[in-house]
Parts: C-alpha cells; structure tokens; sequence
C-alpha cells in the first residue's frame, strides 16, 4: 500500500477532530525538539537522509541495470 492510500485509509476512519489533534500535537513536539537540539543535529539528519536515499536510488538503478543486462543477454 502506498503511503498516500495508507494516509487516505487512515483518514477514513479517524474523526477529523482527533486527526487536528494530531497533528495540532505532531506540530508542537517538533517545536520542542527544535527547542533543545542544536541547529546542527537537524542539518546532520537531514544530510544522513539524503544520504540514504541517494543508496535507495542507487540500489534501484544497479537493479534496473542487471535487468536490461538479462534482457540484453537474452
């Protein structure tokens, strides 16, 4: 399931109330977090997620290559 479709099931059966609070409350612990850690925790996270999406995308194109390489072969 996609997240998007996840999202959406999720919203169909939770009361709009309780998802405001949620993400009234979502919104909040972020300010607190931001708060107390460093300016530099949050650039090292974001750096470290590129990073691992850069390996997703990496991983993804070594396999679409070893599949034009069998197709090639065939």
């Amino acid at each position: 399931m996609t997240e998007s479709r996840a999202r959406d099931a999720f919203r169909a059966q939770v009361p709009e109330d309780v998802r405001q609070h949620m993400d009234a409350a979502r919104a909040e612990m972020r300010k607190g977090m931001e708060s107390f850690l460093p300016p530099a925790f949050f650039e090292h996270r974001d750096g470290a997620r590129r990073e691992m999406l850069l390996a997703g995308r990496e991983a993804i194109d070594a396999a679409l290559r070893r599949i034009d390489e069998r197709r090639a072969e065939a």
